[in-house]
Formats: C-alpha cells, structure tokens, sequence
C-alpha cells in the first residue's frame, strides 16, 4: 500500500478524533463539569460546546431538574420510648453543579443521613401522640434543617415529606381499639342527644295539647256558664213579667217531684224539705179560694151578709172563716197525698223499668 494514501489515512482518523474531542454537546436541563489537567474548568451549558482535546474531559454529568429521593423507613423513637418506623420523600434541586460535585462526595447519602439525623432529633421531642398529629411541624423543621446543611452543597430542598409513620403492632391494636371506643361513645352520645331531643318535643307537644285542651274547655264552660244565665235570666224575666202568683209556682213545683225518680240508676229518692213549704203555699192558695166562695151550707141570710159585707171591702163573717179554714185543711190533705202518690207512682214506675216482669203500679189499678 502506497505510504502517502497511509499517512493520508492517518492524518484524516487524527483529525476526526480531535474534531470529536473538541466538541460537546450538552441537552437540556444538564450540565457538565469541565477539568484541565485534573482541575476544575469550568461547567459546559446546554448546547454546542468547545473543549480543548487531550487537556479538557468531562468529570461529572449532573441533571439540574428538580429529583425525587424516598428514603427507606428508618427507627426512630419517640419521647415516650416506642419505637416507629418512618420513611420521608425529598424533593431537591440542583443549583450549583460545581458545589455538588466537589463540596460533597455523595449527596444522596449525605441528605438521606442528615434526614435520619433530624428526625431523631425532631421526634425525640414528641410522644406518639403528637407524631402522628403533627406532620406539617416536622416537614417544616426538616426542610428547614436541610435547606440549610445542603446550601453549601449547591442543593435546594424544596421540599420533604413523611410518607408513613409506622408504630408498633401492639400499638397499632390499643389505637385501634381506643378509635372504636372514642366512636362507640360519640355514637352514644348522639344517640342519648337524640332521644333527648325527641322527648323534649313529646313533652312540648304534650304540653301545648294540654294547654290547646284545657283553654277549649274553659272557652266551652264560659259559653255554657253564660248560655245558663242568659237563660235563667230570660226565666226570670218571664216569671216577673207575666207576674206569676204562688199557686203557679208551687204547682210547679209539685209537677217536678216525679221526675225525681225518672232515672233508671236510682237506689234511693230524697223528698226535699221544701215540700211542706209548697204544700203549704197550695194550702192557703186553695184556702183563699175557699174563703172568696160561699159555703153551700151557709144559710141564705149568712150568704146575703157577707155579699154586702163583701161590698163594703171587709173580711168574710166568722162562720164562713171557720169553713174556709176547715176546707183549707182539706186541700192541704189533698195535695200532700197526691205528693205522695207522685213520688209513689215515680218509685213504681223505676222499679217497673229495672225489672220488665213486675206489673207497673197503674196497668194493675186498671185492671
């Protein structure tokens, strides 16, 4: 082979190589780390990028989005010595690719130690209680631990969260059991709130009833009150009117007695004591009548004396008083037996309603 097409060979493969050696191109959201000679240049952008062959390489190629780091669950215990289980996600960033490359010589693990490390710390100042309450208090004094250390590093914490608390198994039963208690009681209580709700209503309406009852009943005995005395009123007015005299009313009164008796439940009648009074008052009624009449004994000379006595306005003779008074008695004798044949008859009459087989008292005088 001729040594010139050689030579042109080579100098043509030379020439590739320092062309591809002079040359970089750097993609989005990377960066590249330059070093001269094993020291630190400068860090290549995205983009087109020149580089001296043979002195230049590239040392780290680190990615400037922002990264997602979860941690595995790591033991921590709390203030009041249980033991829990944790795992944190932490979201970083890349701000200074000379600084994380050179500042620290793996910061994964250094966040994920330093993370551990807060925690403890963090946590060992809480019971279980407020560990699991408190989240947004422990994200926050993290990231605030963390912000901080990994500044230097040319990392940003944006931001870390827990992801799970795991406590103990026997733990985990007592919350268990004191969750179902604090419901079963919150369950009872609105239960008893209920019930208490509902009687409270019962008793209100109970009370309106019994008060809605009550006032138609007082309505209901005024009206019956006043429709009484209206009524009694317009009696008395009819009585005083028409100017009754005491033959009326006493005959009345008589007429009344039998119905004493009317009602099938009596066991008993009372006579009121106001039955001689009447009996009285048809005595004189009847008496008066008597007196004003002549006696169909008298002598024709007795009658005509006490015509014109009568004429003159003055009192009958003494004879005729006497057998005024004598006939007087004779009705009083008459009217107290028909009282007493009234209430008689009214017995009877009872008794007959009671028991339909006895015979009532007239049906048997006719017979």
């Amino acid at each position: 082979m001729d040594p010139v097409v050689v030579l042109a060979l080579v100098a043509v493969i030379v020439v590739v190589f320092l062309v591809a050696s002079t040359v970089r191109i750097v993609p989005q959201a990377r960066r590249y780390n330059v070093e001269r000679f094993g020291r630190y240049r400068r860090t290549l952008q995205p983009g087109l990028n020149l580089v001296v062959p043979v002195a230049d390489r590239i040392n780290t190629k680190l990615d400037v989005r922002e990264q997602v780091y979860s941690s595995d669950p790591r033991p921590v215990i709390t203030e009041d010595n249980l033991v829990v289980n944790i795992d944190t996600v932490l979201y970083y960033q890349i701000t200074d690719p000379r600084a994380a490359a050179y500042e620290v010589a793996d910061y994964l693990q250094a966040i994920d130690q330093l993370t551990v490390t807060t925690l403890r710390n963090v946590i060992g100042s809480m019971d279980l209680e407020e560990t699991l309450t408190s989240r947004e208090e422990i994200n926050s004094r993290l990231r605030a631990v963390l912000d901080d250390a990994t500044g230097k590093w040319g990392i940003r914490v944006n931001r870390v969260e827990i992801k799970a608390i795991d406590p103990p198994h026997t733990i985990k039963e007592a919350m268990e059991k004191q969750m179902r208690a604090e419901r079963d009681k919150r369950a009872a209580i609105l239960h008893a709130e209920g019930e208490r709700q509902a009687k409270i209503l019962t008793a209100e309406g109970t009370k309106q009833k019994d008060i809605l009852e009550a006032q138609g009943a007082q309505q209901a005995m005024i009206l019956r009150a006043d429709g009484e005395a209206k009524a009694v009123e317009l009696v008395f007015q009819a009585v005083h009117r028409n100017n009754a005299d005491p033959k009326v009313l006493a005959y009345k009164y008589l007429e009344t007695l039998p119905h004493l008796a009317s009602s099938d439940n009596n066991t008993f009648w009372v006579i009121p004591g106001e039955l001689t009074e009447a009996v009285r008052t048809v005595t004189r009624a009847f008496g008066d009548e008597s007196a004003a009449a002549p006696h169909p004994s008298a002598q024709p000379g007795e009658a005509a004396g006490a015509g014109d006595t009568s004429e003159e306005g003055r009192t009958p003779e003494l004879a005729a008083g006497w057998t005024a008074a004598s006939d007087a008695a004779a009705a009083a004798d008459e009217a107290g037996k028909q009282a007493a044949a009234a209430v008689s008859d009214a017995k009877a009459e009872a008794e007959a309603a009671k028991s339909p087989q006895t015979p009532r008292r007239g049906a048997a005088g006719g017979g």
